[in-house]
């Protein structure tokens, strides 16, 4: 009689049971699994995709920057050539004006060494039979130069004299040589008690002169006529 012991159709039920849990387990773990990885591939799928458009708006960024720099540095640049143009333009606005001015000077020097000191006078140039004189030069504009002397005038030629020094004046006024540029080589008796003449030549010697002069009462020395000279020689 075999005595081997079967197995209960309870127990069969419960261990096919416990397989059939265990397998849906396994497959939900795995379908997990699977999930889970496509989540992780396409997470890294659009990653990816959004890189390069992410680098070409830095590149787009950069490519602009760089540009208003390069613009701004050319905008700098113009500013400062405009800068220079004008100082340029300013400084040659000065030096026009200064060369200007000192033409003024000279044509001022000019007249008052030709005895255009006063407005409105009248210049007579008279051409000379005298050998030694070039021109004679009678201008209206002339004025007596005033003095100091009070009373009745006595001419004197004595140097140092007031009435001496007022005649130097005189010469000094018709000729436009200054008195510290002016050798006096003679001054005499012009014909008459109120009149002299002068003889004068610039200490480089280039300028000659015979000024003829005039007393007037109360008014002084006033030039009435200018010789300029060729030479001192039969001059006094």
């Amino acid at each position: 009689m075999n005595d081997e012991k079967k197995p209960y159709p309870s127990r069969l039920n419960k261990k096919n049971r416990s397989n059939s849990i265990l397998n849906m387990m396994i497959g939900l773990v795995f379908t997990l699994v699977i999930i889970t990885g496509a989540f992780i591939f396409f997470d890294n799928g659009e990653q990816s995709a959004q890189e390069p458009e992410s680098v070409q708006i830095t590149t787009d960024t950069e490519q602009q920057t760089s540009e208003e720099g390069s613009n701004t540095e050319e905008a700098d640049a113009a500013e400062d050539s405009e800068k220079d143009s004008e100082a340029e333009a300013e400084k040659a606005k000065e030096a026009e004006e200064a060369a200007k001015e000192e033409k003024e000077k000279a044509e001022e020097a000019e007249k008052t060494k030709e005895g255009k000191v006063t407005v409105g006078g009248t210049i007579t140039r008279e051409a000379s039979n005298d050998p030694i004189v070039a021109e004679s030069i009678i201008n209206t504009s002339w004025e007596p130069v005033g003095t100091t002397q009070k009373g009745k005038h006595v001419s004197v030629y004595e140097k140092d004299s007031v009435d001496w020094k007022e005649k130097i004046k005189a010469i000094t006024y018709a000729t436009g040589l200054a008195e510290d540029n002016m050798y006096v080589m003679m001054i005499k008796n012009g014909g008459g008690p109120q009149k002299s003449i002068g003889v004068v030549q610039s200490k480089d010697q280039s300028e000659k002169y015979r000024v003829h002069l005039e007393w007037i009462d109360g008014k002084g020395w006033k030039p009435v006529k200018m010789d300029v000279l060729k030479t001192l020689e039969g001059a006094y």
